[in-house]
Formats: C-alpha cells, structure tokens, sequence
C-alpha cells in the first residue's frame, strides 16, 4: 500500500523511503514553513501593533480584526503546504456567508470556532513552529557544513564523523519533524465532527430549496402554457371554424383547411399531455395515490398500482414522491424492455416504503450515470435512500425509503 503521510512513508523499507520522494517533500515542507512563519509574524505583529496604538482613539478595531481575519488566509496556506507531507485533503471547514458582501463574510468568519482555532495557530507558528522548522533545518544541513569545515583548521577527525552521521540521517530528521508538524496543524485546522455534520446540513438544505425551485418554475411554466400558449390555441381553433364558413363547398381550401384544423387538434393534445405531466390537477386535487393511478392508466404498459397509505402526505413531499414515482416508470419503459410493471407503497415506523419492479431484461447499474442518477439526487434531497436489485435478465425491484409523518 503506498503510504498517505510522511509518517506512514518512514515506516517503509529504508532503501524504498530513501529513494522516494518523501524526504524532498518534507524538505520542501519545513522551508516554506519558514517564509509562511515569517510572514505571519509580519502580519500579525503590524495588526496587532496597530491596533493597540489606534485602540487609544477607538479605531483600532479594524487592525484587530484584520490581524484575527488574516489567520484565515495562513490556515488556508498551511492547508495547501500539508499536501506536500500528507495526501489526504483536508476539507474547507468555513461555511458560506448567508448574504454576499463584505460585512455578511466578517461576521460569519468571526462566529465560527474554526476561525478562532486558526488564530491560535497562527500563534503558535509565528511564535514557535516556525524557528523549529529553522532550527531542524541548520542542524541537519548547516551543522555538518560548520564541521566539514571545521576540518581545515586541524580539528579532529571525530567532529567530521559526527557531522557525517547528521547527515546521513537528515532523511529521517527532517521527515520526522515534518510529520509532527503535520499533524499538529490537522489538529487545528482539520473540521470538527460538527462542523462537518453542518456542512452536510447546508448542503442538504440546499439541494432541498432546488428542488422546491424546481418544483416552483414547473408549476410557473404549467400556468403560462395554460393560460398563454393554450388559450391562443384555442383561439387559432376557433379562427379557423371562421374560415371555413367563408369556404365555398368543394373549393381546395377546404381539404387545407381540414388538415391544418387536425394538425391543430394534435399540437392542443400534445400541449394538454404536457401541462398535465408539468403540474397534474388530481394531484393537487386528490393526491398521492389518484395521481399515480392516472398516470399509470395512460402509461404504454400496463402498470398495477398498490399504495397503501394512511392519509394526504404534506404537498411538497407529495409533490416530489409522485415525480419520483414518475420518473422511475419513465426508466422503466425506455430502457427496461418490460412488458408490466408495479408500483407498491406503504406507510410504516415514519417511512413510505415504495417498491417499483418490472419484468423488463434488468441489468441497471445505479453508478452508471442512468436515470437512476437522478433519482438518487431527488432522494438525497428528501433525505432517502434506494436500493436497486437488477440482475441481468431481470426482474429489476427498486426499493425506496423516504421519512414522512402524516398529520
């Protein structure tokens, strides 16, 4: 297994540590662990002198909080340096401001911990880390010169066989201090639990206000093409009954005519099946099990539906479960080859349990980047799971589980 962490990379075989990359790195790691360190004893001493001096006029706030705000873009640094002496990526524990601006990102980053953890970081590099990184490199590397040269003024031999030794183990030295200081900055810089679990929040509830816009800008569209588009079709209907009373009988117009009126009567139907699938009336009307039913009897196969369930869930869940429903159905008859299908739900311990089978060739393949991708995302926002059973030659059983509470 090859080795995550500088660490891990001496508990190697000495040849394969000492002919890798790892010694380099961790050389790489500690010297600009110099620059950062001095340049953050720069930062941080001019903020906070300034602050201190401009306190006395009550203006030195904004030094102060530069200088704690200016630990952020050392952590960040820090956390782009680690990569060197430790592959695995440490995430961004910051979460975004709730408004953009300048004054939303300060407030946010002075109430979270992370920023304050950061700060004593800073600290302690500027004040310690740093020279350490100084003192491990002069006695790896500028303790043997000292004695190498030490020899043309007659020194003894022994001096020159120490300075040797250091040498020769300044791999070991440099990788060791390395991985220390690795895993003091994860330490502190690394998100907590909580932070994570926050984080996953967040992006949870952002998938959730998408979909819910989603959900907004179909029902937008259904009452724009009702109202808009479907009304002028109806008008276009009625100006050609018009023409046609103008027609004489017999006159070729009228075959024209008759095929336009057609070609109108198929475009209104098509836009009537795509209103009703944007936003279907028995589903606002009479709910979950009414609409799926209605579906399904339009549906190319034939489709038995069994949804047991105890009640009205809440709109917006009922609304994202039938096009759920829906889209799985619409898998089914694209890529599944079936000849039926089934759709059987269940309300039981706070979850509708929903199980949609086909006896169509199976073989789906939820990492393949099917429609099933877009079912897992829907479900992820409604904080579901699925499970897929679809051997080759069938039958495919998709399992759904999604938390609800009727009232």
């Amino acid at each position: 297994m090859r080795p995550r962490t500088a660490w891990q990379a001496m508990a190697q075989r000495p040849l394969s540590f000492l002919t890798s990359s790892w010694p380099w790195r961790s050389l790489a790691y500690l010297a600009s662990g110099v620059m950062v360190g001095a340049a953050a004893v720069a930062v941080l001493v001019t903020g906070l002198v300034a602050g201190l001096v401009l306190l006395v006029v009550l203006v030195g706030v904004a030094p102060l909080v530069g200088a704690v705000l200016s630990s952020i873009t050392v952590a960040t640094v820090e956390r782009r340096r680690l990569r060197l002496v430790d592959l695995d990526a440490m995430p961004n524990p910051h979460r975004p401001p709730a408004e953009p601006g300048l004054r939303a990102w300060v407030s946010t980053r002075l109430t979270e911990q992370v920023t304050w953890r950061e700060l004593l970081f800073t600290l302690i590099s500027a004040a310690a880390l740093w020279w350490l990184d100084l003192l491990v490199l002069v006695f790896c590397f500028g303790l043997p010169a000292l004695l190498f040269k030490s020899l043309e003024d007659g020194s003894t031999w022994p001096w020159a066989v120490f300075g040797t030794i250091v040498l020769l183990a300044s791999p070991y030295t440099v990788t060791s201090w390395a991985g220390a200081r690795a895993a003091l900055a994860r330490t502190f810089l690394a998100p907590r639990d909580e932070e994570l679990g926050e984080s996953l929040r967040e992006v949870q509830a952002a998938r959730v206000r998408l979909i819910d816009s989603f959900d907004a800008e179909r029902v937008r569209i259904e009452r724009d093409l009702h109202d808009g588009a479907q009304q002028r079709l109806v008008s276009l209907g009625m100006t050609l009954g018009l023409m046609r009373l103008d027609i004489p009988e017999g006159s070729p117009l009228g075959a024209q005519l008759t095929a336009a009126e057609q070609q109108l009567s198929a475009a209104h139907q098509e836009l009537r099946s795509l209103i009703r699938g944007l936003n279907p009336p028995v589903l606002a009307d009479h709910g979950l099990v009414a609409a799926v039913q209605d579906h399904a009897s339009r549906f190319p196969i034939p489709v038995t539906v069994d949804l047991q369930l105890p009640g009205r869930l809440p709109r917006q869940l009922e609304t994202n479960v039938y096009y759920l429903i829906n889209e799985a159905m619409t898998n089914i008859a694209r890529h599944s080859g079936a000849k039926c299908a089934k759709v059987h739900g269940r309300y039981h311990s706070d979850l509708l349990i929903l199980e949609i089978t086909d006896d169509g060739h199976g073989g789906a393949d939820p990492g393949a980047g099917t429609g099933l991708t877009g079912l897992a995302d829907r479900l992820t926002a409604l904080d579901g799971r699925m499970r897929v059973s679809s051997p080759v030659g069938g039958p495919t059983l998709l399992h759904v589980e999604v938390p609800c509470h009727f009232a």
